[in-house]
């Protein structure tokens, strides 16, 4: 294995700072005639460690491959890596992964107990002859733009400070599966989508942009337990599609975020119900209109 030019983390969304750095990453391996390589875990190591799987992420693992197809990318379990010392895993990068240089942010941190901060990150690579580069925060409105940060907005449901962040739209993929088809007898069937349950979801209806067989579309999505007719409180994903009417089960659906148009409420009855829908389709085609 050619020397490389290692960064380490989750990166869980592929924010905009996350895009920063491994513009640099590739930037700066050319530069020093390097192989970039970027180590990521597959799963937060803070939900790991607090045992807190249940609507942690914001990216699943395949729209984490492909946002990061353009680097070579090892994915490691932290599970097999949470109880080594810093000085272990920093042989690992040493030895395994033939580590010439690291790119890192400023708060960055890794081994048990965080103990390989920057402080020590910077000693063991002046020993052992390592180019160490340490990158200042991405900022949106004076403050750092971090995964914890787009957590919070996304369960606030405030996607536009969401995507202004993350740099691109919110977007949720699935299968289409079988619900209750209550949608189809009141003049809206909607596409419902099996949603990893380690997957952050927002609440409310959404105007949204629809990708399906490779053709866009537009719609309504709502994400929710719907109050008004739920039997079980178990949030659902289902997406109306603007004049399109085809049987679409089992087919794969992409759906992009791009504006809340209010929360999700309980209704006296499916009139009031199907009349409030009829508003957000108004409302959406508005929004949706230059798109």
């Amino acid at each position: 294995m050619p020397k490389t030019f290692v960064t380490i983390g989750t990166f869980d969304g592929v924010h905009r700072g996350h895009k920063k750095l491994f513009t640099l990453l590739k930037y700066e391996a050319k530069n020093l005639g390097l192989s970039p390589l970027a180590l990521v875990f597959k799963m937060p190591p803070k939900n790991i460690l607090n045992n807190n799987l249940q609507q942690s992420i914001l990216l699943d693992l395949k729209q984490k491959r492909e946002l990061l197809k353009d680097i070579k990318t090892v994915y490691l379990d932290f599970n097999k890596v949470k109880d080594l010392s810093a000085d272990e895993f920093f042989s690992i990068l040493l030895n395994k992964y033939k580590m010439g240089a690291i790119i890192v942010g400023k708060d960055f941190a890794f081994g048990k107990n965080r103990q390989g901060n920057i402080p020590f990150l910077r000693k063991k690579c002046k020993q052992n002859n390592i180019q160490l580069f340490v990158i200042d925060f991405e900022e949106e409105g004076q403050s750092k733009i971090s995964s914890s940060r787009l957590r919070a907005a996304l369960k606030a449901g405030e996607i536009y400070a969401f995507n202004k962040m993350l740099g691109r739209p919110f977007t949720l993929e699935g299968k289409i599966i079988k619900g209750n088809q209550l949608g189809r007898k009141i003049g809206f069937p909607t596409a419902n989508l099996d949603i990893k349950k380690e997957q952050i979801l927002p609440r409310g209806v959404f105007a949204v942009l629809v990708y399906l067989n490779g053709k866009k579309y537009k719609g309504i999505c709502n994400i929710g337990i719907k109050p008004t007719v739920a039997i079980n409180s178990l949030p659902t994903v289902e997406t109306f599609i603007f004049n399109f009417n085809k049987d679409i089960y089992g087919k794969i659906l992409r759906v992009e975020f791009l504006q809340k148009i209010r929360d999700e409420k309980r209704f006296s009855g499916l009139d009031e119900l199907t009349e409030q829908i009829n508003n957000d389709c108004a409302n959406a085609q508005k929004i949706l209109f230059k798109f």
